[in-house]
């Protein structure tokens, strides 16, 4: 069992960031803070280069993580919410129509509703079930001539769905338009390779599923896209120039980056890659199955997402009948040491689908460090918390 602030806890919340990191993170960001502190690309001094190798390292270990061709493609963002944004303001224009899905974070709805109402762009959002499975009939026929982007998660936050990235991305292609994956619950624990899966730009998190550091992410783009950036101003490239530079990843990266955050974060995909994402996520669907077994017998607990033998990642989300979402979490936190995430998760389409918009739902998240016995404590603690209703 892990400690926080002095006391035991049993962290059970990855999907909202993954705690706690592999010490090899530490100590990446504690040599970088010591040693290559200096800023990347504003200067030829020796601390200054280190710092950039640090960066370009990265972006390596994040390329072969990804089967991405030219590290130059990815650029560094501090969240996944920062890639998305950059995907969709810099891609869209007046007139071009967009598809989504009703298991959209509010990191794609938000944006989209911004552009639909200030840049008249079009949406239109597909329909899944219960269980997060999507209408790919529906999807095809919302294509239109001018649509310009289909988005979607790899897998919902809510729900732990996984979507059938490579059938979604031949519909895009046959239409003619580009297709970006937001994988904040996939990177790091499923394969993902860009150019297999026909993914146009992906974005990702650096401090959930590849345990990182907070303040951490990217965005891949697709060397064929040219996407306006949303910050201007200093690269450390191209400074005589007016304008902001056409080299990759300089054109996304205005300002100094987080160089240590990233140095955690390279230290972070070694660690995923020399587990494997897809053993990573094999261990977490296994203890979702044992979750689900033993909470389907607790009287007026209602689990959402995919059922037993389905694939999901490695979350559980439930609801008990005459208990609020935000109480369950509460007592789990108080009473057992617990910690859950309660509400509406930042996706109330999600919640629309699932028919949790009154309720909200718990949301159990697993990750690298989660244990047998730490979904045994929840076990009881739930059975403990319904007989109590």
């Amino acid at each position: 069992m892990n400690r926080a602030s002095g006391k035991p806890v049993i962290y059970l919340d990855h999907a909202a960031t993954s705690w706690p990191k592999p010490n090899s993170v530490l100590e990446a960001m504690r040599h970088s803070m010591l040693e290559e502190a200096a800023n990347p690309g504003r200067g030829g001094h020796r601390m200054a280069i280190a710092a950039g190798r640090v960066l370009m390292r990265t972006r390596m270990e994040l390329a072969r993580l990804f089967g991405i061709s030219n590290p130059s493609d990815i650029a560094f963002m501090p969240n996944t919410t920062a890639a998305l944004n950059q995907a969709i303001k810099g891609l869209l224009r007046p007139g071009d129509h967009v598809i989504a899905t009703m298991i959209e974070h509010n990191s794609v709805r938000r944006p989209l509703e911004y552009m639909r109402q200030e840049h008249g762009v079009q949406i239109d959002y597909v329909q899944v079930d219960e269980t997060g499975k999507i209408d790919l009939l529906q999807l095809k026929s919302l294509c239109r001539a001018n649509t310009r982007l289909i988005v979607c998660n790899h897998s919902s936050n809510l729900l732990g769905n996984v979507l059938p990235l490579t059938d979604i991305a031949e519909i895009a292609r046959s239409r003619g338009a580009f297709f970006l994956v937001d994988a904040a619950q996939s990177a790091g624990v499923m394969d993902i390779d860009v150019g297999a899966s026909g993914i146009d730009m992906l974005a990702f998190p650096g401090h959930k599923g590849l345990l990182g550091p907070q303040g951490t992410g990217g965005l891949y783009i697709h060397p064929s896209i040219d996407l306006v950036p949303l910050i201007h101003g200093g690269t450390g490239s191209q400074s005589e120039e007016a304008n902001q530079p056409s080299v990759r990843p300089d054109r996304y990266e205005s300002g100094t980056p987080n160089t240590v955050g990233i140095a955690g974060l390279g230290a972070g995909v070694r660690y995923v890659r020399s587990e494997g994402p897809a053993a990573i996520g094999r261990r977490e669907w296994e203890l979702t199955q044992s979750l689900m077994e033993q909470l389907s017998s607790v009287e007026g607990l209602r689990l959402l997402g995919p059922q037993l033998g389905e694939p999901r990642t490695g979350i559980v989300s439930f609801t008990l009948k005459g208990m609020d979402s935000a109480e369950i979490a509460f007592r789990l936190d108080r009473d057992y040491g617990i910690a859950v995430r309660a509400g509406y998760h930042c996706t109330p389409l999600a919640h629309h689908s699932a028919n949790t918009s009154i309720s909200g739902a718990v949301r159990s998240s697993f990750g690298c460090t989660t244990t047998r016995a730490d979904i045994e404590a929840l076990i009881i603690a739930m059975r403990d918390i319904a007989a109590s209703v």
